[in-house]
């Protein structure tokens, strides 16, 4: 079956009655239910509790409390780089911007304007740069943490659709990333302005970030921002900075020339919160997407 025949029954499903739906119970105090339902969670899709900083499935008193569950210290030591992988996943894709074309998958690319929102000033910033796509699978540790020092300049909200991000989904929706629900988040950092996106998708409950707690809902059905020039609100490389209430997909963009990504990271690699992303640029140079080991 093609991946664009897969995908056509999500077409059809009516995502945000099912998202509004999951995020509800989601956040419900439920009890023995809550506590049968996130057992058969950890045993279907192999969640590894020993690095949970609380292992005990039963105290949990609802699901997104188990899913943003916070790890042992430790377990995710920082690299000595100037970038780090902000999150646990698999890398979808990752490269060089060229112009303002992000690659997706084979026949598949979107703009770095329709990412962030239709702002064509600020993704001239990222003309001929860098990105990364990183898919965060339901068994994976769902808070995103710093690349970088950084000071938050922007966020902003875009409505969209609710597709789900899993890689067949990536192949068979055109512009996915583009067209679902996302928080922008926009930094400067000693190298230069950078965007972490948070991308929604089907039974993504909601996404919120360290400064602002949820971002959504509500879901107003228009493009919200948030402008922190005047403030002075620095997150160091490693801290938390949001998280998914169910899981999704991360989109970093970089300037031209600011980071050389590591040489061992390939698609569909598994990566690590904490681990080497790369350096800064000048040392080698970015591989060209869709042509990665």
């Amino acid at each position: 079956m093609s991946d664009r025949l897969a995908v056509l029954p999500q077409y059809l499903l009516p995502k945000h009655a099912l998202t509004a739906f999951a995020g509800t119970f989601a956040t419900a105090r439920l009890g023995g239910i809550t506590t049968r339902v996130i057992h058969w969670f950890v045993g279907r899709y192999g969640v590894n509790m020993a690095e949970a900083a609380n292992p005990d499935i039963g105290s949990y008193a609802s699901f997104n409390e188990f899913f943003t569950r916070p790890l042992k210290p430790d377990v995710r030591p920082l690299a000595p780089a100037e970038f780090v992988c902000p999150v646990d996943g698999a890398i979808s894709q990752f490269g060089v911007i060229e112009r303002d074309q992000i690659f997706q998958a084979k026949g598949h690319r979107y703009s770095t304007a329709a990412l962030v929102g239709g702002d064509r000033a600020l993704a001239a910033q990222f003309q001929d740069g860098s990105f990364a796509t990183l898919y965060l699978s339901p068994k994976d540790y769902h808070r995103i943490h710093m690349p970088c020092d950084g000071r938050l300049l922007r966020m902003i909200h875009v409505p969209g659709e609710l597709f789900s991000v899993n890689p067949v989904t990536a192949r068979g929706v055109p512009g996915l990333f583009a067209r679902n629900e996302r928080v922008v988040c926009v930094f400067e950092s000693a190298r230069g302005p950078f965007v972490l996106a948070l991308v929604g998708a089907t039974i993504v409950g909601s996404m919120a970030t360290a400064w602002h707690g949820v971002v959504n809902p509500p879901r107003p059905g228009r493009l919200r921002e948030w402008r922190y020039e005047d403030r002075q609100l620095r997150l160091r490389q490693g801290e938390e900075m949001g998280r998914f209430l169910l899981g999704s997909t991360v989109v970093l963009l970089f300037p031209k020339d600011t980071l050389r990504f590591n040489p061992e990271w390939s698609q569909e690699r598994v990566v690590r919160q904490g681990e080497k992303m790369g350096e800064g640029a000048g040392q080698g140079t970015c591989p060209v997407a869709g042509t990665v080991p």
